[in-house]
């Protein structure tokens, strides 16, 4: 299995960023780069020409290893590019053999310490792998390829393990929500798929918020402030009243598990005009739609305090909650992974994603498919690291996966 590491190590050193402000389709041209690799190494491990499909167009990867007809047909699907909130250019991965449980000095002033990532004393005695301290290291969603890639290597030379077909499928922007925008279910050719897509070794999500996007724009009126008495109506001091008027135990930082937020990501403007954008999440589609409709009262009531004053609200749903598409007529899916980590030794940890996933977006396109783990941690900053052991490992999970048990 250190062939599954080689990989990651390799992989990492490709710069894959997405951009949210390209509007292409992929939205950077090197996520290329490292697609062209892949197709290579998968025609390199045995796969026939015909069985990879490269749609040069918009960056998506198709592959198929063959098996027996009678078996589902399971998919893997991981995603290439990395977030575009830390550089993704140059990364350098150091590897600390043995931890021994102290502070990890990463360099360019960064120190990943136990202190604060208490998570890091799980891993003592195993091998740990981080960048240098001025880029993300990329296990988002590198480790989800090797972990792959190495699976259907190891298949491919084992052809006395008992399967059906196994789908394979890596895919651009992920990271900037539009990893499914041009994904071809058909050619995909899976009953059914895991991304291998999520964090700590065991975990099993098949629940992920329902999400939407919110843009208040509030209209005032601008007027010297030497002569504003009873004229000016300043925009930015209403904007501020409409998210005081939020509940404090409704934000990212005050809620966990599976309670819902509003998520302020970004305020602009002026006495005349602001614009607020917000992230609306929760779990309970229930719960969800109140808080759409709250915010919709809140800023109703902000203006009329206000007379002359306009608040508008656009709000759109962006995806769902899987579990409305997993439970319970597709529970097999879970119980499968789950046969699969008590085999591989691993204890499953089934988690409810804060977030969303590719996987939800899928489930919903008529392809269930939850989310598992890829090994990873702190994901999308110069802190991130992952054990080497769990790619390890879950390379040997996800070979159970699609191993029919006798």
């Amino acid at each position: 299995m250190e062939e599954s590491v080689e990989r990651f190590l390799r992989y990492v050193t490709v710069d894959t960023s997405s951009s949210e402000e390209t509007g292409t389709h992929p939205s950077t041209d090197k996520q290329r780069d490292l697609a062209l690799m892949l197709v290579d190494e998968l025609k390199e491990i045995g796969i026939p020409d015909e069985d990879v499909f490269y749609d040069v167009e918009h960056c998506y990867i198709y592959s198929k290893i063959r098996g027996l007809e009678d078996l589902p047909k399971i998919g893997f699907i991981s995603h290439m590019d990395t977030s575009p909130e830390t550089s993704g250019a140059g990364v350098a991965p150091q590897i600390f053999a043995d931890y021994n449980g102290s502070d990890i000095i990463l360099g360019h002033g960064k120190v990943l310490s136990p202190s604060d990532f208490p998570e890091l004393l799980r891993y003592k005695g195993q091998t740990i792998i981080t960048a240098s301290g001025d880029t993300l290291l990329g296990a988002d969603d590198k480790a989800g390829i090797a972990e792959i890639m190495t699976m259907a290597s190891y298949i491919l030379k084992h052809p006395e393990i008992i399967h059906g077909d196994i789908c394979i499928a890596f895919t651009p922007d992920e990271e900037i929500g539009e990893g499914t925008a041009y994904f071809d279910i058909s050619r995909f050719g899976a009953d059914y798929a895991y991304t291998v897509d999520g964090g700590v070794i065991g975990e099993i999500s098949y629940e992920n918020f329902n999400a939407a996007s919110a843009v208040i724009t509030v209209t005032g009126r601008n007027v010297h402030p030497g002569e504003a008495y009873g004229k000016m109506i300043n925009s930015q001091r209403i904007a501020m009243e409409i998210d005081r008027s939020l509940p404090d135990d409704q934000r990212p930082e005050t809620t966990r598990d599976h309670e819902g937020f509003y998520h302020l990501i970004d305020m602009t403007g002026n006495c005349d005009t602001t614009v607020m954008k917000y992230l609306i999440r929760d779990h309970s589609r229930e719960l969800f739609e109140a808080k759409k409709e709250q915010l919709r009262e809140i800023c109703g009531r902000v203006e009329a305090d206000h007379p002359g004053s306009q608040v508008t609200v656009d709000i759109s749903d962006t995806y769902y909650n899987m579990r409305e598409i997993i439970v319970p007529s597709n529970m097999h899916i879970i119980n499968r992974c789950a046969a699969a980590m008590e085999r591989a030794m691993i204890d499953p940890l089934i988690l409810p994603v804060r977030g969303g996933t590719d996987g939800a977006m899928l489930s919903f396109k008529g392809l269930p498919c939850p989310n598992i783990c890829a090994g990873g941690h702190n994901f999308h900053g110069v802190y991130e690291f992952i054990p080497a052991e769990s790619i390890t490992r879950i390379t040997s999970l996800l070979i159970e996966i699609v191993r029919q048990p006798l």
